[in-house]
Order: structure tokens, then C-alpha cells, then sequence
């Protein structure tokens, strides 16, 4: 576990963020939170059309994303509103933002389709076992290298890079802006942060099945 490891530190810092949002539904923060995440999903689409300059956007709307996330649950528990029910559309809400994240960096043309896919793969992948533990009695398991906080902010980063590495800056690569090459392969910051995804996704998920199967397996 990186970033969840650090659950209890911040949330002194949660708690002030929290605190103008108490008067809200927890739903409607759930709801704002895939709301971010499609528009940076939207937006990163329109950078095949446009210019890597909207990365900008894409990196700063992940991370609202991730606050509204954050906050969804943390205001449901201060109001005591939190239940079954609640968690579950969380979930699938959850779910249904790292598509539209990852479709619309695929679609941007910064990242390799291929890499997408796994990327994605792995990301349902991780989420899927930490919530069959818990559908078989072992409670949500959230260890592993790639939390949802983690690939929200790896996510994040890597935009931001793009953007800032798509400018005519000194340290930027010559044209095609913000593409590299490695032993003849081109890639770009989003390429490393796919193939992150995808090894860190694939740890985490099957620490996880494997973690699952030995507790169910003790006597």
C-alpha cells in the first residue's frame, strides 16, 4: 500500500476540506466526482484535435476528481449517512471514471491504444479483488502498489508532465513535442504512466487473489 498508508495523517487535513461540503448529500459529491472525471476524459479526447496545452485541464480535473471522491465518503460517515447502498454506487461511479479517464487519454493520441487497454484491465482487475474479498467475508482489502488514490495521482502527475514537457521549454524534447525515444521506441510521459499501471495493477490484483486464498484456506 503507498498513498491509502497514509489514510490516518491526512485526515485532519480531510476533515477541514470536508467541512464547507457537510451540508451536502454524499451521493451528490459521489456524482460530482465521475462528473470531473468524464469532462477529463472528454477533454483529453479533444487533445487529438486541438493541442497537449488542455492537459492542463485534464490533470487539474483528475485531481478534483480525486478530492470529490475523497470527500464523498468522508462527509457520509461525519453526517452518519453512510450505509450499503452508498458505498455501492461509489463503487460503481468509481468504476465507471477510470474508463472514462483512460478511454479519453487512448483517444488522445499521447498514449499507445494497447497500453490503454491494459492499463485499464488492470485497474478493474485491482478493484475487483479488493471488493471479492470483502464478498467473501475477508472485508475490503485496499493493500497492494495501486490504490485508487495512487493511480488518480499517478494519473494527475503524468497529464501535468505532458503538458508541461508539450511547451517549448529547454528540458522539453524536440519535435514532436513531449515524445521520446529509447533504443528506436518512441513513448511519451503517459506511455511510462500506462505501463506503470499496468505492472503496479497486475501486483496489486494478484497480491490481493493471493492474500484472499490463504486466509480462506487457513483452518
Amino acid at each position: 500500500m503507498v498513498l491509502e498508508g497514509y489514510r490516518e495523517r491526512v485526515r485532519p487535513y480531510v476533515d477541514r476540506l470536508a467541512r464547507p461540503f457537510l451540508g451536502w448529500e454524499p451521493d451528490r459529491l459521489s456524482y460530482a466526482a465521475l462528473t470531473a472525471a468524464v469532462v477529463a476524459g472528454a477533454v483529453a479526447a479533444g487533445v487529438r484535435w486541438t493541442t497537449p496545452l488542455l492537459f492542463l485541464a485534464v490533470s487539474g480535473l483528475i485531481f478534483l476528481a480525486g478530492v470529490f471522491d475523497v470527500l464523498d465518503g468522508h462527509v457520509a460517515r461525519a453526517r452518519g449517512r453512510a450505509s450499503p447502498r452508498g458505498d455501492f454506487l461509489d463503487h460503481v461511479l468509481d468504476r465507471y471514471a477510470d474508463v472514462a479517464i483512460l478511454i479519453g487519454l487512448a483517444v488522445s493520441s499521447y498514449v499507445d491504444p494497447l497500453l490503454a487497454l491494459l492499463a485499464l484491465v488492470s485497474l478493474l482487475l485491482t478493484s475487483y479483488m479488493g471488493t471479492q474479498a470483502q464478498a467473501v467475508g475477508q472485508g475490503r482489502m485496499y493493500s497492494g502498489l495501486l490504490s485508487r488514490a495512487d493511480r488518480l495521482v499517478v494519473l494527475a502527475l503524468a497529464t501535468f508532465l505532458e503538458f508541461d514537457w508539450s511547451l517549448p521549454w529547454p528540458w522539453a524534447p524536440t519535435e514532436p513535442w513531449s515524445r521520446f525515444h529509447l533504443a528506436g521506441v518512441e513513448f511519451t510521459v503517459l506511455d511510462v504512466a500506462m505501463v506503470y499501471i499496468v505492472v503496479a495493477g497486475q501486483w496489486t490484483a494478484l497480491s490481493r487473489a493471493w492474500r484472499t486464498m490463504r486466509a480462506l484456506s487457513a483452518p
